[in-house]
C-alpha cells in the first residue's frame, strides 16, 4: 500500500511540474531596432519607449537582437538597469 501511494504522489509531483512548465511565458522586448528576450513580465518605464511582443513575434529586416540578463533595457547600445 505505501509503494502505490508513493507512486502515485510521484506521479502528481509529476504532473503538476510539466502542466507549470506550459505556462511558462516569455516576450521579446525592442527599443528602436534593438530586440531582446525577457523571461520575466516587467512593468517598464515610460521613458524607455519599449514594445513588448509575443514569444511568436518575428523580427523583420533590419531588427537585431542584443540579450541580457537581469530587469532594465536598451538606450542607444548601452543597458540601463533599473
Amino acid at each position: 500500500m505505501t509503494l502505490s501511494k508513493t507512486f502515485l504522489c510521484a506521479l502528481a509531483g509529476g504532473a503538476a511540474l510539466a502542466f507549470s512548465a506550459v505556462n511558462a511565458s516569455a516576450a521579446i522586448v525592442c527599443s528602436g531596432d534593438t530586440c531582446w528576450h525577457a523571461h520575466e513580465s516587467y512593468q517598464y518605464p515610460p521613458s524607455a519607449h519599449v514594445i513588448i511582443h509575443g514569444d511568436d513575434w518575428h523580427a523583420g529586416p533590419g531588427i537585431r537582437f542584443h540579450e541580457h540578463e537581469g530587469r532594465g533595457y536598451w538606450n542607444g547600445g548601452r543597458w540601463t538597469a533599473w
